[in-house]
């Protein structure tokens, strides 16, 4: 399969892009990214697009794609809810857009976060955004369209975008978690069956992503 990747700048993209190159399922992506990504691979390709408001310019370098694991994403804390909506859902539906109308075959995968509000009224305010983005990337006309719920993630071999603080707090949480905690390579490969396996919820939480991961 031809993925787009966004988010290989961040934790979550990086895992699942590193993953996804040492994939026999997957035979070219390209990482669609605001600032460049210190990478080579045979399959790799990188198209830089410093707003993704504006991504209808990079149209023909997008055509021919199975899928998009949109990973892209920022932190509420010390944002309004206005441009937390339009980091969040604005750029995301946009970025959706554009692409099931040049790929309307492709499936299209969004990460989203454990909590996330479907109802949109809860109180927290990144919740009810990412809610809203999620039931609003389920209308479109894609081939299918999925959004996962992580939680606490860890990192796999090779990546440099992890910060400190998860360093030193996921082998400290990992324990009393068990289960709760997912790997990058299991988020990845989820992905990657989600494509060509499919399943039968659109909201995936941590226990649909493990048992997605092992598919067979």
């Amino acid at each position: 399969m031809k993925v787009i990747i966004t988010g290989a700048t961040g934790m979550v993209g990086e895992g699942v892009l590193l993953h996804c190159l040492e994939s026999k399922e997957v035979t070219e992506v390209v990482m669609v990214n605001r600032r460049p990504y210190d990478l080579k691979h045979s399959k790799l390709k990188e198209l830089i697009v410093k707003d993704f408001l504006k991504l209808g310019e990079n149209e023909q370098a997008l055509k021919g794609y199975d899928a998009c694991f949109f990973c892209a994403g920022i932190s509420s804390v010390g944002l309004k809810e206005d441009e937390y909506t339009k980091i969040t859902y604005d750029t995301t539906l946009h970025f959706a857009k554009v692409l099931v109308k040049l790929n309307p075959g492709m499936v299209f995968t969004f990460v989203s976060g454990a909590l996330t509000d479907s109802s949109e009224k809860g109180s927290s305010m990144w919740a009810r955004v990412k809610g809203k983005t999620e039931n609003d990337l389920m209308k479109l006309p894609f081939k299918k369209e999925y959004n996962f719920r992580p939680g606490v993630m860890k990192p796999v071999k090779g990546q440099k975008n992890v910060k400190t603080l998860f360093k030193i707090l996921i082998p400290i949480l990992s324990p009393f978690l068990g289960n709760k905690v997912l790997t990058l390579n299991e988020v990845g490969q989820a992905m990657i069956n989600a494509v060509n396996k499919g399943y039968d919820k659109q909201v995936l939480e941590v226990s649909d992503i493990k048992k997605l991961a092992k598919t067979q």
